[in-house]
């Protein structure tokens, strides 16, 4: 439907005058809890009850309410049960009542606002102008305060706080994009604000944003077709409002376990060979790694999922050996047919399972970066899932882990390729499908991974989605760095902080940067090292972490020289130490769609310092990491939100939140703090993820103050099956209280189903300042012993009760066997008695 209909013409300043405005609220009509107001000029608007704080808008400005298809993002409007809705009449306005807000429509002009129970103005139409149309799109304006703040949009350049930018939704194939460029590969239309509310505009075509760049009295959105509907979302904070908003879209799936180890690729790996080399080279250089990628010329076409002749030669063989080292080899897949793939070329074309050119009826003559000319799949059609299913199974069945989607825009269809637009999906038109496309590939991906693959996680990382692609796949930030001067990158490497924080607020936990930045010709690995090492740095806090570069510029940390090696090593293998510490995080992601890379603003969301600071973050919710992203730079000023932090390289210097630090940062540094009062649990540095089932596990404590706790439950399961969706998993909680006299730990440990170990130690690592006079575990006094002692028992001795202090490092390590029984340990302070 094309908003075209003319009802009524009026001039006003800064509007076109062509624009129709919703004019007067003459009655309304009720059905459950749904309300329709009627428009004296034909035009309705729908407000629908989903629970106490989430209401679904929907203005047509024909009164139809029809949309050509159902919701691709939203999979669960049965929120809550909210019984009957009432509306009062009153002479001025309509009203509606929940517990949370109060719904008013006023008469004349039409115009909605909602409050929160103590009336405080929440959300409002900008005067007589909250939805009109005109003949390019409709729109709503709403009035915009002197401070108001916005974040979100998935993955965007620039700043976090959206105000006075405008963006577009139109999934961009855009490499080397700079700090500013939009649009670009996924389309999120989801956004929150500091007045305690978010919108998502659930609508594929081209919608837009502009957020006070027209005036600063209102911003507006608008979609130029469909139908326009939009969720308001209520919550007491950013946290809650991404919460509710992951339930109308879906929970994000959980990788497996190895995923959130490093990866390495580069254009051009594409050979057995290759691959071999490398995996032996991180193994001989002891630098972990659990991933090693194929780039699109795997195959022999596009797509028929074949090993390239020439390149390989045993790949079964290949993938076995790889299997027995540790690493896992995940490929890449275009949605394409070429049309030198002859064979499955005719098979895809007598079946008609290809996107058709609306002026032919002939398949869509797609231009391809690599391999000629394509035709373009078209996921939308039923049948085409197990045909596509029964291709991509090939390359698993040979041992292969999982994919990546690549150049799911389709690739080559950007604003200006509007010939685009001739392409005709089963269920409609590119304008409508465009942002879609990559989301029903993905969708497809991963039902056909789970059909041939039962009860087993997929790994799938896409470019190009919508909004609920969390429910079957991952991120990654597409194709960063410099292109002109690749050690001219660091403005990008900034922003790329800026673009996974937004990437997780757009649902998008699990995501990574390429480390190293995709483009540019790499012709000084030694000028190179600093960048390089910076952006792993940063790149290890992603979730995902994956090196990439086009073509054949190898990123492999020895390429850069033997200091950059050192230095990247240690970063990979902290991210390896934090693993049980990201672990948990993850699950939390699935259950609540929380980051896990998260910005200042959401763990602070009244600190005003915390809204304007776009290069650092918090990792989970206890650590604050403060990358380097400055050429040249070695002392780095963080910013500390409210608190008390400790320097988690030192785990002893104590610093004031509230403030700017200068932080010295040389190349072997990064600036990570961690929050006092917090327990950080981790795992020796391994060369894949569990390469040792029964590692022991080191427990971190930072204790609180006195009768305060520090707490934290470990989350940890089989890490490969879809278990976790039954909750068949292990926790560990972990409470740490201060006494006056001591610190009291209590673990208490809660299997269903699965035990990571039946023999592993605990080490709990307590950060103290002076040495302890005595602990007992279960009241049984535990012998002392020396640090030595405890770190060479710590996979052997799985029987014994020690402790030991560091005085330098101000550290009490109590080694516990972990035989999944509450434990209560206690610590005396010197001068007391337990």
């Amino acid at each position: 439907m094309r908003y075209l209909t003319t009802i009524i013409i009026v001039l006003i300043g800064g509007f076109s005058s062509s624009t129709l405005f919703g004019g007067e609220c003459i009655s309304f009509t009720q059905k459950g809890n749904q309300v329709i107001f009627n428009g004296n000029d034909g035009s309705k608007l729908s407000l629908t009850i989903h629970n106490s704080s989430v209401v679904k808008v929907w203005f047509d400005p024909a009164g139809q309410f029809v949309r050509s298809n159902e919701s691709f993002a939203v999979v669960n409007e049965k929120l809550e049960d909210v019984g009957e809705i009432h509306v009062n009449d009153e002479p001025s306005c309509y009203e509606i009542f929940t517990s949370k807000l109060r719904i008013r429509m006023n008469k004349n002009p039409m115009q909605l606002q909602i409050f929160d129970k103590w009336q405080k103005l929440v959300f409002s139409d900008f005067k007589d102008k909250g939805h009109i149309s005109d003949a390019t799109a409709v729109k709503a304006y709403k009035i915009l305060r002197n401070d108001e703040q916005f974040f979100g949009l998935g993955e965007k350049t620039g700043p976090l706080n959206r105000r006075g930018r405008s963006y577009k939704m139109w999934n961009s194939d855009r490499p080397c994009y700079s700090v500013t460029e939009d649009p670009l590969a996924k389309s999120i239309p989801f956004f929150m604000s500091n007045y305690r509310y978010g919108i998502f505009l659930d609508n594929t075509y081209k919608t837009e944003f502009k957020f006070g760049t027209e005036s600063e009295e209102y911003y507006s959105f608008e979609a130029p077709d469909g139908a326009f509907v939009y969720y308001f979302i209520f919550g007491k904070d950013y946290k809650e409002i991404q919460q509710q908003y992951i339930t109308l879209t879906g929970k994000p799936i959980m990788p497996p376990k190895w995923a959130l180890g490093f990866a390495q690729s580069r254009g051009l790996y594409t050979k057995e060979v290759q691959a071999l080399e490398i995996a032996a080279e991180f193994r001989k250089r002891q630098i972990p790694c659990d991933i090693i990628y194929q780039d699109i010329g795997w195959t022999q076409y596009l797509q028929d999922f074949e090993w390239r002749k020439g390149n390989y030669s045993d790949p079964k063989g290949m993938l076995q050996t790889l299997s027995n080292q540790g690493f896992k080899m995940i490929v890449s897949q275009d949605p394409v047919i070429s049309q030198a793939n002859k064979k499955q070329w005719e098979e895809a074309d007598k079946l008609g399972y290809l996107v058709k050119d609306v002026r032919t009826g002939k398949a869509y003559d797609m231009p391809w970066p690599w391999g000629g000319n394509c035709g373009v799949v078209d996921f939308t059609i039923p049948e085409v899932a197990d045909w596509w299913g029964e291709y991509q199974q090939k390359p698993i069945n040979d041992g292969v882990s999982g994919f990546w989607t690549d150049m799911g825009e389709p690739a080559w269809s950007n604003e200006e390729d509007v010939d685009r637009l001739n392409m005709q999906h089963h269920i409609g038109m590119h304008d409508e499908i465009h942002n879609v496309y990559g989301l029903t590939w993905d969708k497809v991906v991963k039902e056909q991974f789970e059909k041939h693959n039962p009860n087993r996680r997929i790994f799938q990382m896409t470019r190009s989605a919508y909004a609920g692609l969390q429910r079957y796949t991952f991120g990654w930030t597409n194709d960063s760095g410099n292109g002109n001067d690749v050690l001219e990158g660091w403005a990008q490497l900034e922003n790329q902080v800026a673009v996974g924080i937004s990437a997780g607020l757009g649902g998008i936990p699990f995501w990574t940067t390429d480390i190293s930045g995709y483009c540019g010709d790499i012709t000084d690995y030694q000028a190179m090292g600093e960048l390089y090492t910076r952006w792993m740095q940063f790149g290890i806090f992603c979730p995902l972490s994956r090196a990439h570069h086009e073509g054949d510029n190898a990123v492999e940390s020895w390429m850069f020289g033997d200091v950059v090696e050192k230095n990247s090593k240690a970063a990979i293998e902290l991210k390896y130490q934090l693993f049980p510490y990201l672990y948990t995080y993850s699950r939390r992601a699935h259950d609540t769609g929380l980051p896990i890379t998260r910005g200042l603003f959401m763990e602070y969301p009244n600190d005003e310092e915390a809204a304007k600071t776009d290069n650092q973050f918090i990792f989970g919710e206890e650590i604050l990491v403060a990358p380097v992203l400055k050429e040249g730079e070695r002392v780095k000023r963080v910013y500390l939100p409210e608190g008390e932090w400790i320097d988690f390289n030192d785990k002893k210097t104590e610093y004031l939140g509230g403030q700017t630090v200068a932080y010295k940062a040389p190349l072997n540094t990064i600036p990570i703090f961690v929050k006092k009062g917090s327990i950080i649990p981790m795992m020796p540095v391994m060369q894949y993820i569990h390469e040792k089932k029964d590692y022991p596990l080191f427990v971190h404590i930072f204790p609180n103050y006195e009768d305060e706790a520090a707490e934290f439950e470990l989350y940890e399961d089989d890490g490969e099956t879809l278990d976790y969706l039954e909750d068949i998993a292990s926790r560990t909680r972990f409470t740490c209280t201060t006494l006056s006299n001591g610190y009291r730990t209590v673990i208490e440990p809660s299997d269903n189903g699965f035990r990571q170990s039946d023999k592993r130690n605990m080490i709990l690592t307590y950060h103290l300042e002076e040495m302890p006079t005595l602990v007992t575990v279960n009241g049984v006094t535990a012998k002392k012993t020396d640090e030595a002692s405890i770190a060479g028992k710590a996979e052997t001795d799985i029987s014994s009760i020690e402790w030991s202090w560091n005085d330098q490092l101000k550290e009490c390590l109590v080694k516990i066997p972990d035989q999944r029984k509450e434990v209560t340990v206690l610590i005396n302070s010197p001068g007391n008695l337990l």
